[in-house]
């Protein structure tokens, strides 16, 4: 059977600090008023993304990696990674703020969980006015002062809370302190990894009186307490792709499309595209597959020509 653009059923996520952006913004099918994450494209073990469209519908991602792992992953993903899908994708609406939390990297997620660290990147979808992200600190710091101000509960005067607006992206590095603030819709993509380190949630409780588990001792090692410059600037000239964020797991590229683009691929790599603003079709073969804000798209590596046409925002990733 022929490979074709895939798109999945998102994976809801009730959060604390959730809303109903994803629908009203995004288009999902959220069913509670707590909807937090749409997990878009997932094989994290629990929540492995269903196909939604096509002959492959019903099927999942892993299903279709073991049977295609080549011609879906590309050759150099698949010689990298074998059958495993390295990156996750999620949409975030944060009604309240998320708590301070921090991700550690390769060597200590694999020493402590078996897993893969978690660097990831964040775009700004929509921001309310105020709204604001937490990443990293201030000044340099040492987890001595950064435990007496946790201790104290006066960590957020030590972290960097920084104002933003639609469009804006970071990228954070394991072991950058962060949390997102409230009022904004954010696109994430990260490393396949489910591991994080809470460190501080505001005192809240959940439904029945409950505060949420937080990991502070293992936190202290994952840390860095250096400052850091998370905020990327890009350019946006049209019909191209202009470079966000290119790292070691991921590159992503935002396209600002207005009317027609051609791309030509080597098979290397699959490609992920998200909608973030507007509408296209993607045209492969004389086929047109039409997409929308809030649609995230995987397009197997065994597609190397393709066409972008319409007028729309859209994040493209893939792995080098």
């Amino acid at each position: 059977m022929k490979l074709y653009p895939l798109q999945f059923e998102p994976i809801l996520k009730d959060r604390i600090w959730g809303g109903t952006k994803l629908k009203s913004v995004l288009h999902k099918p959220i069913a509670t008023k707590i909807t937090g994450e749409s997990w878009e494209l997932s094989t994290v073990k629990g929540d492995v993304s269903v196909v939604a469209n096509g002959d492959f519908a019903g099927k999942n991602l892993s299903q279709l990696i073991e049977k295609y792992p080549e011609e879906l992953l590309g050759t150099k993903v698949y010689k990298r990674f074998g059958k495993e899908f390295p990156l996750l994708f999620k949409y975030l609406d944060a009604r309240e703020d998320l708590s301070i939390q921090v991700h550690p990297n390769d060597e200590l997620a694999k020493k402590r969980h078996d897993s893969f660290g978690k660097t990831e990147m964040w775009y700004v979808m929509q921001a309310d006015p105020n709204s604001r992200l937490i990443v990293g600190f201030k000044e340099s710091s040492n987890a001595q002062e950064y435990l007496k101000h946790l201790e104290d509960k006066t960590l957020l005067s030590i972290l960097d809370s920084v104002p933003v607006k639609v469009g804006d992206v970071f990228f954070l590095e394991t072991g950058t302190v962060h949390a997102i603030g409230a009022g904004l819709v954010i696109a994430e993509i990260q490393q396949t990894s489910d591991i994080t380190y809470r460190i501080y949630d505001f005192d809240r409780v959940d439904a029945d009186g409950n505060t949420r588990e937080l990991h502070i001792d293992l936190a202290l090692d994952a840390i860095n307490y250096e400052r850091v410059e998370a905020k990327k600037t890009y350019k946006k000239s049209e019909n191209q792709s202009n470079v966000m964020v290119d790292c070691q797991y991921f590159t992503t590229n935002y396209i600002a499309l207005n009317g027609k683009m051609e791309q030509q691929k080597d098979g290397s790599s699959f490609t992920v595209f998200m909608c973030t603003e507007g509408a296209f079709d993607l045209v492969i073969a004389g086929e047109s597959y039409s997409y929308r804000k809030g649609d995230t798209i995987l397009v197997p590596a065994e597609i190397k020509e393709m066409a972008l046409v319409g007028n729309a925002s859209v994040l493209e990733i893939y792995i080098k």
